[in-house]
């Protein structure tokens, strides 16, 4: 089975997810999956993918109880495998909840797991300079804002952490690395910013 096209997914997406930011969290981190599968001289096209649908379903079945089986994103990949996606794929897309007890054996499936809070940490950050740019983001930036247990509440820290450890990448590194692929599409990620308002 040849691999979805990008503006199949796209659609679909589109389609099950209405709130802008949602989708500009699932492009974020679509980026710095597509980023990473350079990195490691991976597949492009199916990293993208992962992490283009790892949500796409998460308006629909919110999951606040975190069921293994029923609602996000276990009813989104039985969606999407019904539709023909590789198994690949949708083993990182599950495994990117833990409590979906689904273990991240590929390198694919790290690496989601490893970019998906910390892009919303890179995006928070960004969103609080003045300028609301990612190109004033930094590593230490990020670091210091991760310490502030108030700031951007809903990301998990120790994912972040365990993350980047699992991906085999040093932290300081792997955060650095996930904002320049966000840096490099900041326009579709409604990051550019805007000038700075005169005090």
């Amino acid at each position: 089975m040849s691999l979805p096209t990008r503006d199949a997914a796209h659609a679909l997406m589109c389609e099950f997810t209405a709130g802008e930011s949602l989708r500009k969290h699932m492009y974020s981190v679509e980026t710095a999956m597509r980023a990473y599968a350079r990195h490691f001289g991976e597949d492009e096209e199916r990293w993208g993918l992962a992490g283009l649908m790892h949500d796409f379903d998460y308006e629909r079945w919110p999951n606040a109880q975190h069921s293994a089986d029923q609602e996000h994103p276990a009813e989104g990949v039985r969606h999407l495998r019904a539709l023909g996606y590789p198994e690949d794929v949708l083993e990182a897309i599950l495994g990117h909840a833990s409590y979906s007890g689904v273990p991240r054996a590929s390198l694919m499936a790290k690496a989601l797991f490893a970019v998906d809070e910390l892009t919303g940490l890179v995006t928070a950050t960004a969103l609080v300079r003045p300028s609301r740019s990612v190109h004033e983001v930094d590593a230490k930036s990020v670091r210091k804002k991760m310490k502030d247990k108030a700031f951007a509440r809903g990301v998990n820290r120790e994912d972040v952490i365990n993350g980047a450890a699992d991906l085999g990448v040093e932290l300081d590194a792997h955060i650095a690395f996930v904002i320049g692929a966000m840096q490099a599409d900041a326009e579709r990620l409604g990051l550019t910013g805007s000038p700075a308002v005169p005090e």
